[in-house]
């Protein structure tokens, strides 16, 4: 017997993920051409053997890690299937702007909700994903100006969140969870630090080597 659309949803979401994060430890340090095709073997026999019941309750592995991992966001699991995709494809289907566009407005969007839904502030903005025009104005102004700029992932994802929610795919019924989670805040935020000092440290080579040059 097939568990309810939205088991069902999360644990492919989550077994997903797993899997993206197995191919990626596998083909460390390896282009996107170059994943060895026993790596892509054992990717597609783990996400079978991940569905398998186990202990009393006769459940599969994915329920277990669901109970740490919680129900992950529909923005998540899109964005490791089309990651998982690239590294079995071998090529980009996104450019790099394309995502680092998108981590800094999921990151900016990570501080904004969190501390307040962890009550730092007077007003609770996880509220609003119940369903407000405030956030679908929001939403569609963002997705409108990424549009205009050329950078479509950002809005197919939100269309994408969207259609899930109205759809009733998750258990929960509030839109944030539809389009971030923790897991991915927590990615977006390290993406925007690891490419913040990059750009820093950069900037301090090019400018000790000015100094040198002029010193001479």
């Amino acid at each position: 017997m097939l568990p309810p659309l939205t088991d069902l949803a999360a644990l492919l979401g989550i077994d997903l993920v797993l899997c993206a994060g197995l191919l990626r430890l596998l083909a460390w340090r390896r282009d996107l051409g170059q994943v060895r095709p026993w790596v892509k073997w054992v990717t597609a026999a783990c996400f079978f053997l991940l569905w398998c019941p186990v202990g009393a309750a006769r459940l599969p592995l994915l329920a277990y890690v669901r109970g740490i991992s919680s129900d992950l966001s529909i923005t998540l699991v899109a964005l490791v299937g089309l990651g998982l995709w690239e590294r079995l494809r071998g090529s980009r289907a996104i450019a790099t702007r394309e995502w680092m566009a998108l981590n800094g407005v999921v990151a900016a969007a990570a501080l904004f909700l969190y501390p307040l839904a962890l009550g730092w502030g007077d007003w609770d903005a996880y509220r609003a994903g119940w369903g407000t025009w405030g956030l679908w104005s929001a939403l569609f102004a963002v997705s409108l100006i990424f549009w205009l700029k050329g950078l479509r992932l950002l809005p197919m994802l939100v269309a994408l969140a969207l259609l899930a929610w109205t759809a009733g795919l998750l258990e929960s019924t509030n839109l944030w969870d539809y389009l971030m989670d923790p897991w991915l805040a927590m990615a977006a935020l390290f993406q925007c630090a690891q490419f913040g000092w990059l750009k820093l440290w950069a900037s301090v080579r090019r400018t000790a080597a000015h100094t040198a040059d002029m010193s001479r």
